[in-house]
């Protein structure tokens, strides 16, 4: 009898559930209506509190406070702070504008500032004045010169601020209401830009329907509703804090919680305790530093139900522990990037604990995946490692102001090429196995980090791990692991690591070189940057 053919490494999600045709801020109105004295924000380092009513009021102010200083739909506004209820405001009030806004990653140093305000064209600036040790004020004064379509800047907390409010709440109501009936969920009404690994960082255009619909079914999978209380220690400025929170929350009348303008992870616990809060978002070194804080058995954690645990690769051992010590039953894996909203995978709350340590789930409502081999195009048999696409309402419109990089990325059947490497099994579920662009050739065999940082977390001394290759005389690139120690632990070495792998790793996957470090070099959104592990390494090995 013939044998039945494999099938395609391909899957689309159905729903009962239709896509949202709001726009942004006819969705928050939507909720205000249902909710209005629900609380809706709460920002911890400051102890001020939003129900829906409240946040709407101080929206519409600010709103109306923007368009009387001429902002158009259509204008860029940029935001250039840690999170804070104003960071919050500021995006619905420009949602509800039409103006665009674009989020500012709050690392950037002036340089990188002076960019991001020419490339997006930039007409006014929210920024806090300072944080930490970033003097927000003195950088965009010694960049204004350079940056002719910056108008004007707006600081957060000072007189102008204040006086933008106070001008909104004098304004006439009517002339918002008018500004929202001219907008579609198509427009344009936010520029995020890619962590620009490899030259200048990319701005990924996105629209009402792109990221109120992506929020909107991320919360639909972690079954919230108006009951839920979601801590955000994730920055704002990225799609993991302004979609997946932000926007998940609000589309369902639920709470945001910030605990802190930067993550802390005592004060992150303490939030989630004080706040009663059901569910908890992080990348996986956010939850390793949550699960070894000196304190965590003396905070309450009882209230939390579900969460996210997304960014980049999320460690097997580390999801267990969010599961078993922290209580997350239902916690989420979410896979995706900027370009696509940012979610086009997840994990369902009634998935196996195995399928929520080993996979990135299936993919999202309305959306479409597929694995292909890089070289061909084609669509590979499932269980056949290639290149995850993903398309649908979430895909970008596009990189602003930049066609070429665009066309690169989104191909002519508007498939977004994701320059992951993935497998997708029998039923759908997709396991991301490393970045293209990381993959170690050694001696012509394909190596995937992904792979063996999952084996070396199965060492009881080892925190966090990451591998990286690095160049090689005989082999082309040999392996290197980055590996943070548990506290008290003696420092691995290559000979000890070595031993640990014997006879349970394959020769070619046991690296050659160990290096033991405090932390990672990280982007602010808590993705290891293996580029400069790499260029590190050459300079440490003398090669």
């Amino acid at each position: 009898m013939p044998t039945t053919p494999t099938p395609r490494s391909y899957a689309s999600g159905t729903s009962d559930v239709p896509l949202l045709g709001d726009t942004i801020g006819e969705n928050l109105d939507r909720a205000v209506r249902a909710f209005p004295a629900r609380e809706a924000l709460v920002d911890r380092a400051t102890a001020r509190r939003w129900t829906y009513a409240e946040l709407a009021a101080d929206v519409d102010a600010l709103a109306l406070g923007l368009l009387d200083l001429g902002i158009a739909k259509g204008d860029r506004v940029g935001i250039w702070a840690p999170n804070c209820a104003e960071w919050t405001l500021t995006q619905y009030a420009t949602a509800k504008l039409g103006a665009i806004l674009v989020t500012i990653n709050p690392a950037y140093r002036s340089h990188e500032l002076a960019y991001v305000l020419n490339q997006a064209g930039i007409r006014l600036l929210v920024a806090a004045e300072r944080f930490k040790t970033s003097d927000y004020a003195g950088m965009i004064e010694e960049v204004r010169p350079g940056c002719p379509e910056l108008e004007r800047r707006v600081l957060i907390g000072s007189p102008d601020w204040d006086a933008l409010l106070a001008a909104g709440r004098r304004a006439d109501p009517n002339l918002l209401a008018q500004r929202q009936r001219e907008l579609t969920p198509d427009d344009p009404i936010n520029i995020q830009y890619t962590s620009g690994t490899t030259g200048f960082p990319k701005g990924a255009t996105l629209s009402h329907h792109n990221i109120l619909n992506n929020g909107y079914f991320v919360g639909e999978l972690l079954n919230y509703t108006e009951q839920d209380r979601i801590c955000v220690p994730v920055p704002f400025y990225h799609c993991f804090g302004m979609v997946m929170a932000n926007l998940a929350a609000i589309s369902h009348g639920a709470c945001t919680v910030i605990p802190a303008p930067s993550f802390d992870p005592g004060a992150t616990l303490a939030a989630v305790a004080a706040e009663r809060c059901t569910s908890l978002y992080g990348v996986p070194t956010m939850f390793i530093a949550e699960l070894a804080d000196p304190d965590f058995a003396r905070h309450d954690l009882t209230s939390l139900r579900t969460g996210i645990m997304a960014g980049s690769p999320c460690p097997a051992e580390v999801m267990k522990d969010v599961i078993g010590r922290m209580g997350m039953a239902e916690v989420a894996i979410c896979y995706g990037m900027t370009e696509t909203s940012p979610v086009s995978t997840q994990t369902r709350a009634d998935d196996t604990v195995d399928r929520r340590v080993s996979t990135v789930g299936r993919v999202g409502p309305h959306l479409e995946v597929k694995v292909i081999d890089p070289a061909t195009g084609r669509t590979v048999p499932r269980g056949e490692p290639g290149e995850l696409c993903t398309r649908g309402y979430s895909v970008m419109l596009g990189y602003w102001g930049e066609p070429e990089r665009t066309a690169e990325a989104v191909d002519a059947a508007r498939w977004m090429h994701t320059g992951d490497l993935a497998v997708m099994d029998r039923d759908g579920y997709l396991a991301i196995t490393g970045r293209i662009k990381d993959m170690v050739i050694r001696g012509g065999e394909n190596l995937y980090p992904r792979e063996i940082e999952e084996f070396l977390y199965t060492h009881p001394d080892v925190l966090d791990v990451q591998v990286v290759g690095v160049p090689d005389a005989r082999y082309g690139e040999e392996l290197m692991a980055w590996i943070r120690m548990r506290a008290g632990a003696e420092p691995l070495t290559a000979d000890t690591v070595r031993t640990y792998c014997a006879g349970r790793l394959a020769h070619v996957k046991i690296p050659r070189y160990v290096h033991v470090v405090e932390e990672f070099p990280m982007t602010v959104t808590g993705k290891v940057r293996k580029v400069e592990m790499r260029a590190e390494a050459v300079r440490l090995l003398g090669l």
